[in-house]
């Protein structure tokens, strides 16, 4: 491929990253898939840039393509924008802490994010996609339900020391309730609290279409009740569990923890304690019924939601998709909230999650907490990044002053 179209394909990245186009479902899916990877490997991406245009300066002026050094100026500018929005999410995610908890959080004392808090995360960049941690032990593949490997889930826990009465972090992979399973999402978090003394535990859970909606959810409640029972073996404290994840887990999620010990997601264990601590759902779906009226939310409820995963339409059963909405099932009851979302999010719109903010801190009795960060996509936090890193290291902070709470 030759210079100029390499620097292309790589200006055509740059732009849908940073300014991604009105949102459709099918156009939604693609500026996705190309713009979350552009703008988390924005460094990686202005380095490589800058290495193939030094490269192509040294050939002959009669051989240099003028028009890919222009596209080459004009994507290191996006990308180097794109960096400069990833580090600016440190001062974000704390001041929307602050704006959304008050004094009680901005006085806690000693508890103050450190400049290592703070700083960008410059070595990890290096390798973005290494799951090693040798800080960490996981415990691989426990069955928590008879649903073969998708009823397994793994338990991470700080390495070379136990553990007694740790705090638990359960994590819901994401992937439109058809896909996806528990190594590969949420694992930079996962390791920053089992490194600090949490024990973490992700699920695998059956998939729509062969399985439709509410079996994912039953599952996540299965999941819970098994933290519950099984915990203190691998060192958790099982009356504080804190539930978080990304997409169709954060929908999951949040919806878990609104329904607390519901027996219509419960069959068979009615009788189990399913009540969580708190919850940090990631970009997630509130909306399956289409209930705010947004062309998001009903475009994926009739053309995504009812044919793969539902596998029913509004009209023949709207119950189901109004009794999974979590927007739906807020009392004044619910849990304390940290709601984490991009205000450049292709698939999952941003208004979703400002709605659902809204109404938690209309009904609810409890904390709500709610951080948007410009520029960013869906599923952002996948693998280290600049801006997964300061999100993660928020969260961290987050769950540590809940803890302290109590």
């Amino acid at each position: 491929m030759s210079f100029l179209r390499r620097r292309l394909v790589t200006a055509a990245l740059t732009a849908n990253a940073v300014r991604p186009p009105a949102w459709n479902l099918r156009g939604g899916l693609i500026s996705f898939a190309f713009g979350w990877p552009t703008a988390e490997l924005a460094p990686q991406l202005l380095a490589l840039t800058a290495a193939d245009t030094a490269v192509h300066l040294t050939r002959g002026r009669a051989h240099r393509s003028r028009l890919g050094l222009v596209l080459a100026a004009g994507t290191a500018l996006g990308l180097t924008y794109l960096v400069r929005q990833g580090r600016q999410v440190q001062v974000l995610a704390e001041q929307s802490l602050v704006d959304s908890l008050g004094e009680e959080y901005a006085d806690r004392p000693g508890e103050r994010p450190t400049r290592v808090d703070l700083a960008t995360p410059w070595r990890k960049l290096l390798n973005p996609f290494s799951r090693r941690n040798p800080r960490v032990r996981v415990d691989r593949n426990i069955a928590y339900t008879d649903a073969g490997r998708r009823g397994m889930l793994d338990v991470y826990r700080p390495a070379g020391r136990d553990v007694v009465g740790a705090p638990v972090l359960l994590e819901v992979h994401g992937g439109g309730w058809t896909m996806g399973s528990k190594d590969q999402q949420g694992i930079p978090l996962m390791h920053r609290m089992a490194e600090r003394g949490w024990v973490c535990v992700a699920i695998n859970y059956r998939l729509a279409p062969r399985d439709a909606f509410p079996a994912q959810i039953i599952d996540v409640k299965r999941a819970i009740a098994w933290v519950k029972d099984h915990i203190e073996e691998y060192g958790g404290d099982p009356s504080y569990v804190v539930i978080t994840g990304g997409s169709a887990g954060g929908h999951l999620t949040a919806l878990a923890a609104l329904t607390p010990n519901d027996p219509a997601y419960q069959p068979g264990f009615e009788g189990k304690d399913t009540r969580v601590q708190a919850t940090v759902p990631f970009y997630g779906v509130y909306d399956l019924a289409g209930a705010t009226g947004l062309r998001n939310a009903l475009l994926m409820r009739d053309r995504y939601l009812a044919p793969r995963v539902v596998r029913a339409t509004w009209d023949e059963d709207p119950e189901v998709f109004e009794q999974g909405s979590p927007i739906l099932r807020i009392t004044e009851d619910a849990p304390d909230f940290f709601v984490v979302h991009g205000a450049r999010d292709s698939l999952v719109a941003v208004e979703q999650a400002r709605l659902f903010v809204a109404a938690l801190r209309e009904t609810s009795k409890s904390s709500v907490a709610y951080a948007e960060f410009p520029g960013t996509q869906h599923a952002f936090d996948v693998f280290p990044s600049i801006r997964s890193e300061h999100v993660v290291r928020a969260v961290e902070r987050y769950l540590e002053w809940h803890r302290a709470r109590r």
